[in-house]
């Protein structure tokens, strides 16, 4: 048998003390846990901090667009939702046109909001004005911005099926009002 080159080390041998002192160490350590516990949890807020709760989007449904149908009625083509002017509650765009049947009616894109006592959605601001004529494609909200492609004609002459002009748009909120702009990449997927 050979012989290690390393001595026997004292403490590779347990004795009661070991084991005394461990016991302490680990007393010492719950007892010191219990005087440093966080405070108890409690279901109420702190003072001065309100709990928001997440609101609902407004609703499409009976809403009165400012729109011009005549006998037929309005119909919500498309909707989104986002806080578009950064105050913690959602808005809800819509892209509205009249049901012409065969036709290809204007849209219209209007921007609705609802307060917390209100019992119906309102329009708070037109984006798209069915007089100019547009139909709205690649719509989405998103990052606190409305974004369309927008198909107009460039004359009356231009049929309503064939529209001759196509411009990308974006609006956001800035300083009380939905600025349009028309960047490279407004584009959805």
């Amino acid at each position: 048998m050979q012989q290690s080159a390393v001595p026997e080390l004292a403490h590779a041998h347990t004795r009661p003390i070991h084991w005394v002192a461990t016991a302490t160490a680990v007393a010492g350590v719950v007892a010191l846990s219990s005087l440093l516990q966080p405070d108890s949890a409690t279901a109420a807020q702190a003072p001065g901090r309100e709990l928001r709760q997440a609101a609902a989007p407004p609703a499409t449904e009976g809403v009165d667009f400012p729109l011009e149908c005549g006998p037929v009625r309005a119909v919500v083509e498309t909707k989104a939702s986002g806080d578009l002017d950064g105050d913690g509650r959602p808005e809800t765009v819509a892209v509205v046109h009249c049901d012409a049947g065969i036709s290809t009616p204007p849209d219209g894109v209007y921007v609705l909001t609802q307060g917390d006592d209100a019992t119906q959605p309102r329009v708070v601001a037109t984006l798209v004005d069915p007089k100019d004529r547009f139909t709205v494609s690649d719509f989405t909200v998103r990052d606190k911005a409305v974004l369309a492609t927008l198909h107009g004609y460039s004359s009356i002459d231009v049929p309503t099926c064939c529209p001759d002009l196509q411009q990308d748009a974006k609006w956001q909120w800035k300083n009380g009002t939905f600025v349009r702009s028309s960047p490279a990449d407004a584009r959805s997927v």
